[in-house]
């Protein structure tokens, strides 16, 4: 299951930098697939928000392949960074995704 950010986000920009795979973004910022990883697709998509910060629910990996935990959730100081109900995987699935990401 991917992690999304609620509405309660401070837009602190603590978890931007913990994500692997550059999967977090800032308010209003247009996400890639190519940013922070070897996916050669450019094509920029919507902002996932207007208000605070999102993660692109195609990039998460929930950090599996490279930490025990999703590093956004254990760094957020108001605990903003949540399982997304809408967007299960398998840790399996997950682990897919992040050698694609990373291949």
């Amino acid at each position: 299951m991917a992690i999304k950010i609620t509405d309660d986000c401070i837009n602190c920009e603590a978890c931007e930098p913990e994500c692997p795979n550059n999967a977090i973004y800032a308010p209003e910022e247009m996400w890639k697939m190519s940013d922070g990883t070897n996916v050669a697709n450019d094509t920029e998509n919507e902002a996932g928000s207007d208000d605070f910060f999102y993660i692109a629910t195609d990039k998460c990996t929930e950090c599996i392949g490279f930490h025990e935990e999703p590093q956004c959730a254990a760094v957020c100081p108001v605990d903003c960074c949540v399982p997304d109900e809408d967007n299960v995987e398998t840790e399996a699935e997950l682990m897919t995704k992040k050698d694609v990401l990373h291949a």
